[in-house]
């Protein structure tokens, strides 16, 4: 038997080797898992031996690791705003940008909150687990992102005042609300040449990209999203870094009011925000 800190150096090298950012985290992180263990914990232990069948696991998990399944998939989930979010293939990884997002969305007062293609449910399941008087709607094209907003919703204790519809964008979607959130597929096609293995092979395309100019989706909502507010009811939704400038021309046009472009923690443009003007 090895040591656990022989296993991790061994599995730090394989993931460098396979060109994988910060693969000593990686290997730290799935260890852990493999041991059942903590990983605050994993330096307490690195002089232990670990047993064969926890070898045998770590083995399996970095092999996957090394030809980019990401961490949070293979260990089936990924925090966001403090909590846990069970993670799979069927939707976009919670990003910590997203944060952004929530924060804005938590400075002001509302009650019914719609999330359109709402993934994994991080962000409606954050706000209603944030606002516990809220209650609010969220939609995916997905079955299978349905389905794990739903199981997210009742591990965060929110089920009961979470819908999760399957819907194209708008389409079954009924009555007023607060706010609107999302967090749409951005990513021109052209750019999807240059994102990372991990997304371009392991999460959902049609999460990623619009599969044209990443921006459609916010013509959409800027066009139709007013049916669904209440009155001075707000838009929050996430940005590419660069479409601040064509976001917000799109929701002007479209005769918003209070147009905003607000940037992240790393001072990117992240979230345009914007207000019925009825």
């Amino acid at each position: 038997m090895t040591t656990a800190a022989v296993a991790m150096a061994a599995a730090t090298a394989k993931l460098r080797a396979a060109g994988v950012p910060d693969p000593a985290r990686d290997a730290r992180i799935l260890l852990a898992h493999a041991a059942s263990v903590d990983a605050a914990r994993i330096t307490l232990i690195a002089p232990e031996e670990i047993a064969p069948e926890i070898s045998e696991r770590y083995e399996h998990l970095i092999s996957l690791r090394a030809v980019r399944v990401p961490v949070s998939h293979l260990v089936g989930e990924r925090a966001f705003y403090g909590r846990g979010f069970k993670i799979s293939r069927e939707v976009l990884d919670p990003r910590p940008e997203t944060e952004s997002l929530i924060e804005a969305a938590l400075a002001q007062p509302f009650e019914r909150v719609l999330d359109l293609g709402t993934g994994s449910g991080c962000i409606l399941v954050t706000l209603l687990a944030e606002r516990e008087s809220a209650t609010g709607v969220a939609v995916d094209l997905s079955e299978g992102a349905c389905l794990q907003a739903s199981a997210n919703a009742v591990l965060h204790g929110v089920a009961e005042r979470a819908q999760v519809l399957q819907s194209d964008w708008f389409d079954a979607v009924e009555g007023r609300f607060d706010l609107i959130v999302s967090n749409p597929p951005y990513l021109a096609q052209e750019e999807m040449a240059d994102v990372s293995p991990e997304l371009a092979l392991h999460e959902p395309e049609m999460a990623l990209t619009d599969g044209a100019d990443g921006l459609s989706v916010y013509r959409l909502i800027a066009g139709r999203a007013q049916e669904y507010l209440t009155a001075q009811g707000r838009v929050m939704a996430e940005i590419g870094w660069k479409q601040g400038p064509a976001v917000r021309a799109i929701f002007e046009a479209a005769g918003w009011a209070n147009v905003a472009i607000l940037p992240d923690l790393d001072g990117r443009d992240r979230v345009i925000c914007a207000q019925n003007p009825a």
